[in-house]
């Protein structure tokens, strides 16, 4: 059960607007075709200047470009898609605060079996009872989760959780973390963050009082999405 944070590599502030001018001219959902004098006239910059921007949005994989007779076609990668994602979804946590939810998105993956060994240390288990009201299944959901919401869990660092303290056995010492409490699929649980991890930054562990995987009906590969209460009330 390890969950470590990232800093996610986006584009300068110029470069997203930019991006946000191809989605606007529809380059989400389709292939465009268009010429950096009309590209210009979006942007309020020069032809060269709109011409060297596509370039670098191409050269940093948020655009798929073809030159051809007239212009260029444009269409924005699934990198692009995410980034601009990415930047609704900070927008969208300053202009609607009453907002109580953080919504992560992923697919579901393999674990290593460390999450079972932890969940049943007498130590941890009895923390997970108590302060998260639910005995948890000996296991956990891992997910991977998309770019975008990997940049989005950073934000976790910024809620109420529930510290799950360190202890130590007598022959052993087991690191601390937290807890934040989550609903996925209807099913109340938590995503659990050690002190101690070297788990890529991109996986979050899960527990649940069930096995999500069942209950669920997930399998590797599935999309999955995990609501984060932001109003979880902080516990010792």
């Amino acid at each position: 059960m390890h969950l470590i944070f990232k800093v996610t590599k986006v584009p300068t502030v110029p470069d997203i607007e930019y991006l946000k001018k191809l989605a606007i001219i529809g380059a989400v959902n389709k292939t465009i075709k268009v010429s950096s004098n009309e590209f210009q006239k979006h942007t309020e910059a020069s032809s060269k200047t709109a011409a060297r921007k596509l370039k670098q949005l191409e050269e940093e994989g948020l655009i798929e470009r073809k030159i051809v007779p007239g212009g260029q076609l444009i269409r924005m990668t699934k990198k692009g898609i995410e980034v601009l994602k990415n930047e609704y979804m900070e927008y969208s946590s300053i202009f609607s605060p009453e907002c109580d939810t953080l919504e992560l998105e992923g697919n579901v993956l393999k674990g290593l079996g460390e999450g079972q060994y932890y969940v049943n240390i007498p130590g941890y288990r009895k923390q997970f009872e108590e302060k998260l009201r639910f005995s948890p299944f000996p296991g956990t959901l891992n997910v991977k989760l998309s770019e975008s919401s990997s940049a989005l869990r950073n934000r976790l660092l910024e809620l109420p959780a529930v510290q799950i303290e360190g202890f130590s056995d007598g022959e052993r010492t087991f690191g601390g973390g937290k807890c934040y409490s989550v609903n996925v699929g209807g099913i109340e649980a938590a995503v659990i963050a050690p002190e101690r991890t070297h788990y890529p930054s991109d996986l979050i562990e899960i527990i649940a009082p069930v096995k999500l995987r069942d209950t669920l009906n997930l399998k590797d590969g599935d999309r999955v999405v995990i609501l984060v209460k932001k109003g979880m009330e902080r516990q010792t």
